[in-house]
């Protein structure tokens, strides 16, 4: 491609030639930018904003950025925390102070990962926020309550884009030339993983192989190693969460250190990896070591600190905990039997000694009355009591296994379920 000199000029990334250039042209976000949705009510206003766009990478927050300037006939200007400082912002308000005073327009001042500023810089822009000389746009893929500073916060709306569903990208790989079979579609949907840059930078590599068809083996091998071992749209994703999760539930640490390391070195999502651990904590090992669920969640906290690689160290230490631990999955069928019940039951009515009585009507009706209060029991316990509706016979969903804390819990409950039963016979 020429410019008008006639020099040759390097041919723009996919991802940026088919950037839309309307929001009618936007894959996505519809819950935004749909009929009558807040974005859309906004562009149609023709009074811009000041906002936080806040997203998972590649779902359009900089494409929503640039198509407010257009829509606003505005002065667009982009700068990055990740490269800039307190230079960059005071060259950005010289500029749309120079524009203002050359064209009489407005600028939208775009920051990428707005969250990387610290509080001193993100104080920079409040005083061009209120004069009206700038409309702020921050993008930030880190929730905004924690890395944006309050005033910077109370002057922007946060509008929060999801990650591009599966639909959304099949439309947008529509639009490109790649000539594929189903099942490269389908992996290249599932690397993309809801992110649309992504999935334009693949079908690019694809495309300059010049490729007459291209199928699930050829993306397989020209992507490598993320899709050879990895693939979150396919089979081998799922069946290694299976390896890793049947492999802690058969307390095996090694098989579950493999499949984790297996997952990470494919491209699979640390946090996402940290997330099935926790819910195996709570699943397969539950109160018969209730320590695995503080492990867990510890691992999540240290990866989101420390990230890669050292965060991951973390999240090893939690598999392997997971594994070497007493199992219980008592939680998990006592809950599941629980809901089971409710979907059910009717609606029943809360016992008149259960409720609260918190005003003096509440206590004359009844409310409240003959409670006994635990605390001021033999061993702090109200034997005989029943916290059930009336009518509902006894339940028994928690069966606490016989295996670490667990057994002490079993110990206990059958104590109070001998103290009940003798509690009912003298009050018969």
């Amino acid at each position: 491609m020429n410019d008008l000199f006639g020099k040759k000029q390097p041919r723009a990334p996919l991802a940026e030639a088919l950037r839309p250039r309307s929001i009618d042209e936007v894959v996505g976000q519809q819950h935004l930018l749909g009929p009558g949705k807040p974005l859309r009510l906004a562009f149609e206003s023709g009074k811009p904003h000041s906002m936080i766009l806040w997203g998972p990478p590649g779902s359009g927050k900089t494409t929503i950025a640039r198509l407010m300037a257009t829509a606003f006939n505005a002065e667009f200007i982009a700068i990055s925390a990740v490269f800039s400082g307190v230079k960059e912002i005071r060259e950005a308000v010289q500029a749309a102070e120079a524009e203002l005073a050359r064209s009489g327009r407005q600028t939208i001042l775009f920051v990428d990962e707005v969250h990387r500023f610290n509080k001193a810089q993100q104080d920079a822009f409040l005083p061009y926020v209120e004069r009206g000389l700038i409309t702020f746009v921050g993008a930030t893929t880190e929730n905004p309550s924690f890395e944006v500073n309050s005033a910077l916060l109370s002057r922007a709306t946060v509008y929060v884009l999801e990650p591009l569903s599966q639909q959304d990208l099949e439309i947008l790989l529509a639009r490109t030339r790649l000539k594929a079979d189903e099942e490269a579609k389908a992996r290249l949907i599932g690397f993309a993983d809801g992110d649309a840059r992504r999935l334009l930078n693949a079908v690019e590599i694809l495309l300059n192989t010049e490729a007459q068809t291209v199928d699930g083996a050829f993306v397989e091998q020209t992507l490598a190693k993320n899709l050879r071992r990895f693939d979150k749209g396919g089979e081998q994703f799922y069946d290694q969460i299976s390896a890793l999760h049947k492999s802690v539930r058969g307390s095996d640490p090694d098989a579950a250190l493999y499949w984790m390391v297996r997952m990470l070195d494919g491209g699979a999502d640390p946090l996402y990896v940290g997330r099935r651990v926790v819910r195996m904590a709570v699943e397969d090992v539950g109160l018969a070591d209730p320590r695995a669920l503080r492990v867990a969640l510890d691992a999540c906290e240290t990866y989101e600190r420390l990230g890669s690689p050292e965060g991951e160290l973390a999240l090893a230490e939690a598999v392997i905990y997971l594994a070497v631990a007493a199992k219980s999955n008592a939680i998990y069928e006592a809950y599941n039997s629980a809901r089971a019940f409710v979907a059910e039951d009717g609606t029943r009515p809360v016992p008149m000694h259960l409720r609260n009585a918190p005003t003096r009507l509440m206590k004359q009706l009844g409310y409240g009355k003959g409670y006994r209060y635990a605390h001021d029991e033999e061993g702090a316990y109200a034997a005989g009591e029943t916290y059930l509706p009336e009518g509902m016979g006894a339940l028994d969903w928690y069966r606490p296994t016989d295996r670490g804390l667990e057994a002490k819990i079993r110990e206990k409950l059958a104590e109070l379920r001998r103290r009940n039963e003798q509690a009912r016979k003298q009050g018969e």
